[in-house]
């Protein structure tokens, strides 16, 4: 079986999303060998809180991975993810070109199609065709980072004959992982990007089933469904008291031992994400309290301890 690379979520949700907080565990998951670092998009929440926890205060993605990238020099960096009605094509293109440029070509660019009618009437986004306007939207993104002159007349999309400079420093831009939870944004993913990324809220134990339709699309489209990443985000909470647990809740040990099971399922990679945890990912949090827990998984979690 292929060794599933580890990844770790920056703390960009709740109140341990500071600049220092940022800088510790950047620095921590570069010198412990930690395969990439992530963040995360939300926009709103609504006055409730029925989104949960890790939705109330949230750092931009973007923003928060250029600074990650001034902090870092060889760990790769993922946002995982933006969601793309929210952008104009070349507002996205050169944001995560600047931001390839910036890191010296280490970007990982998650992108998705959300599902909040909040945060779509706010940004003045129309969520019907949503599906099928991404399916332009994606070829469009790389045409920005590969034309040298970009020329698009599409069914959504339309581009004037025009440059965009400077290119990414990754050949053909950065990669391009779609979030997706229904069948077709699964067949999508496989079928156009080069991989896959795993929601907040899946179930781990039920991934491969998903895993299996994103692959299977690939092959449909003539694509080599190996050469895809499966990324998981594995909302991890620690807990020393979960006797009757689901994957990625327990003790440290128990967490660790939860990794073979997920990558047995196709996963290549796997992220530990704390801000999902609401006892770290919360405005209310204690964030110093936060930020040890984040130690003792990132030293409990290291790849070279695999």
């Amino acid at each position: 079986m292929t060794v599933v690379q580890i990844g770790f979520a920056a703390p960009v949700s709740g109140s341990w999303a500071t600049p220092d907080s940022l800088i510790t565990v950047a620095s921590r998951a570069e010198e412990l060998g930690y395969h990439a670092l992530w963040t995360f998009q939300r926009l709103l929440s609504p006055p409730d809180g029925r989104w949960g926890e890790a939705y109330r205060s949230v750092l931009d993605p973007i923003a928060a991975t250029a600074f990650l990238a001034a902090h870092t020099s060889r760990i790769r960096l993922g946002i995982a993810v933006v969601n793309l009605p929210f952008f104009a094509p070349p507002l996205l293109a050169k944001q995560l070109a600047t931001l390839d440029v910036l890191s010296a070509g280490r970007i990982d660019a998650g992108l998705g199609i959300g599902w909040s009618e909040e945060e779509y009437t706010a940004v003045g986004a129309d969520m019907r065709g949503r599906g099928k306007r991404a399916e332009e939207y994606l070829p469009l993104l790389r045409k920005f980072w590969t034309d040298d002159i970009i020329d698009h007349d599409g069914e959504s999309f339309h581009v004037p004959p025009t440059r965009m400079e400077p290119k990414p420093i990754q050949p053909g831009g950065p990669p391009l992982l779609l979030g997706a939870a229904a069948e077709p944004a699964l067949r999508r993913a496989g079928t156009l990007a080069d991989g896959w990324i795993s929601s907040s809220r899946a179930e781990l134990d039920l991934l491969g089933a998903s895993v299996e339709v994103v692959r299977d699309a690939a092959a449909a489209a003539g694509r080599d469904p190996d050469a895809l990443r499966i990324v998981c985000r594995g909302s991890v909470q620690v807990r020393s008291d979960a006797a009757s647990r689901k994957p990625l809740t327990g003790t440290l040990e128990q967490i660790r031992g939860d990794f073979a099971d997920i990558a047995a399922q196709g996963v290549t990679e796997l992220f530990v994400d704390l801000n999902f945890d609401p006892q770290i990912g919360s405005p209310d949090a204690d964030p110093a309290e936060s930020l040890r827990r984040a130690e003792d998984a990132l030293v409990a979690f290291a790849p070279d301890r695999g």
